[in-house]
């Protein structure tokens, strides 16, 4: 029996931000809270964008911060096999088929319609495509991604602190045309294979949930839960980044301010520790309770 897991899923593109850590204690602190394994997965997918020098010191830097998880990290690269399996379990129900859009075809696509939630969403140009203009295009070499046939399905959702949502499914993709897997297909068959019963993350992949959600259904695997929560965001309102000044443990360090100050700043913005107080791993599991969370923001003062 696959036990219960939460996990942490950075991917190694940069150096983990104070936003970052704050979301990883989260998610670490709903999973020892009770009783629960945590494992840690790097998602490295994206070989134009990962960096092995980041792996090591994304993971260098959790540690430092107090946060421990079960077993070796698992590296999505070494899974391809599963994610094969998955899609070849789409291709049986015919939910699978070809796009040849470009990002910017399918950006200037005046007809794109919009989700709920105002997200752009796929036109549907390469959806009615024959199998035999498919197949030619292909045969020409042309570049093509491979796409979930979703049928502009409505996926009903509840989220333990958004609670019900419901949204139109895209048609995702889950292949893309340099023929890596796609985020969206991934993690959910991670999830599933990893005993993930409850995924803790950023509210910016809120809207994202029943694309996830739907592909559980086709694929029929249990969903998790899913528990968002609001994001770092930076003096000016807007999304934290590096760019914005000293967020990361390096920049922090070099200001005079340690692994353990980051930590009890972390603490500070969940309510679980006074400014200057030290606190440790166990203190805030001691102090941790999931529904006294914050509900909105922390501003990076």
């Amino acid at each position: 029996m696959i036990p219960s897991n939460g996990r942490y899923a950075p991917s190694p593109t940069g150096k983990l931000h104070l936003g970052n850590f704050r979301t990883a204690l989260i998610a670490w602190l709903c999973a020892r809270s009770r009783g629960s394994g945590f494992i840690m997965r790097i998602e490295d997918l994206d070989p134009g964008r990962v960096r092995e020098e980041h792996v090591d010191g994304q993971l260098r830097d959790l540690e430092a911060i107090g946060i421990d998880w079960d077993g070796d990290p698992v590296r999505q690269s070494q899974r391809t096999t599963l994610y094969a399996d998955a899609l070849e379990h789409l291709k049986a129900q015919d939910r699978v088929y070809p796009c040849f859009c470009s990002r910017r075809e399918i950006r200037e696509a005046a007809s794109a319609p919009h989700g709920d939630d105002q997200r752009a969403m796929y036109p549907g140009t390469c959806r009615a495509l024959s199998a035999g203009e498919a197949t030619a295009r292909i045969e020409a070499g042309e570049a093509y991604a491979l796409r979930l046939r979703a049928d502009r399905a409505q996926v009903d959702i509840t989220d333990e602190r958004y609670g019900p949502r419901s949204a139109m499914v895209d048609d995702l993709v889950l292949v893309r045309r340099d023929g890596a897997y796609a985020y969206n297909l991934a993690v959910v068959v991670d999830d599933a294979e990893q005993g993930v019963q409850e995924v803790v993350r950023g509210d910016d992949l809120l809207a994202s949930t029943p694309d996830q959600a739907y592909i559980c259904d086709l694929l029929g695997i249990p969903r998790p839960r899913w528990f968002h929560v609001p994001l770092m965001l930076g003096a000016d309102r807007d999304r934290l980044a590096k760019r914005r000044g000293a967020v990361t443990l390096a920049d922090l360090a070099a200001d005079g301010i340690s692994a353990a100050s980051v930590r009890t700043q972390l603490a500070h913005s969940l309510g679980l520790a006074t400014p200057a107080e030290a606190v440790t791993p166990d203190i805030l599991l001691q102090r941790f309770d999931r529904d006294a969370l914050p509900t909105e923001p922390w501003v990076l003062g």
